[in-house]
């Protein structure tokens, strides 16, 4: 599943999930390299 995280203030990666961490922080890999952030919720949607 494809998940964004942010890394301080203001970058954001989008990449595929690898697992969540009691934090609440999750990782997401891109290519061989793993990030870990904190998710992105996501967006209302209005029906």
């Amino acid at each position: 599943m494809l998940r964004t995280i942010t890394i301080g203030t203001c970058v954001s990666i989008q990449g595929m999930f690898v697992r969540a961490f009691p934090d609440g922080h999750i990782a997401v890999r891109v290519g061989n390299t793993i990030f870990k952030g904190q998710p992105v919720q996501p967006a209302a949607v209005s029906a």
